[in-house]
């Protein structure tokens, strides 16, 4: 497409200049030419190129600035996602030790008949595809990354691994009676016996606050739910084990 710009004796279109309909731009284009000719720094058809010549000018160097903004601008950090198990809880990868029927989820780059889920054993141990047994009890989940990716290497070159707890089954506690959600919960993170109780949704209005029990093993251990939210004897507010069982009469 050729521009051709106007002659003194042709009558210039402000609105084909600037391809707008708009009878406010168009205004603003004339008021500009004029004040140009008024200053007696154009004339005529003259005004309309100084006046592209201005805009084209103003346009380039916006665009420069924002480009060489662009250029110098930091990219943002990403943040790095948490492992989140099919419970809810938030896993560790580089704390929280795999246990018997954990499932986990595998996932090798590009080879989908290499990855998937598998759950934990009662020896400890998973199967991968062609590749064999792996110890997988009481290692990390970052650990094992290393252990599937060495046992892999057999196969692939230089496979990409990822290892996530999809469901934490070993580890976890029971809370039952007069609390608003009894049942059996998973142990994923240090959870404390007064974690634990808001966890379920609170006590009950008739429960015994007062004398809550934790049944682990052959031992009983008291906690006073009263106590412990005033912040007196807060050395009773224990951290849970593995097989717990919290009962509120």
């Amino acid at each position: 497409m050729t521009i051709r710009f106007a002659t003194n004796r042709e009558m210039v279109s402000p609105s084909l200049i600037t391809g707008a309909a708009d009878q406010e731009k168009t205004l603003r284009f004339e008021g500009v030419t004029s004040n140009l000719r008024t200053m007696g720094l154009v004339s005529g058809g003259r005004a309309v190129r100084v006046f592209l010549s201005i805009c084209l000018t103003l346009a380039f160097a916006s665009s420069q600035g924002m480009l060489l903004a662009q250029r110098g601008k930091k990219p943002e950090a990403v943040e790095e996602a948490k492992p989140v198990s099919g419970d809810g809880g938030v896993v560790d990868p580089h704390a929280y030790k795999i246990g018997p029927e954990d499932v986990l989820k595998i996932t090798v780059w590009h080879e989908p008949d290499l990855s998937g889920q598998f759950t934990v054993r009662p020896d400890g141990k998973i199967t991968l595809p062609l590749s064999g047994e792996v110890m997988a009890g009481g290692v990390t989940p970052v650990e094992l990354t290393k252990v599937v990716k060495a046992s892999y290497g057999k196969l692939v070159n230089n496979p990409e691994v990822m290892v996530q707890v999809d469901k934490v089954n070993s580890k976890k506690y029971f809370l039952v009676g007069e609390v608003n959600r009894a049942g059996v919960f998973p142990l994923v993170v240090a959870t404390t016996v007064l974690e634990a109780i808001n966890t379920a949704g609170g006590l009950r209005e008739f429960a015994n606050d007062k004398n809550i029990m934790i049944l682990r093993g052959d031992k009983r251990l008291k906690f006073n739910y009263r106590e412990v939210i005033r912040g007196k004897h807060l050395e009773q507010n224990i951290l849970l084990e593995n097989g717990d069982h919290i009962v509120v009469r």
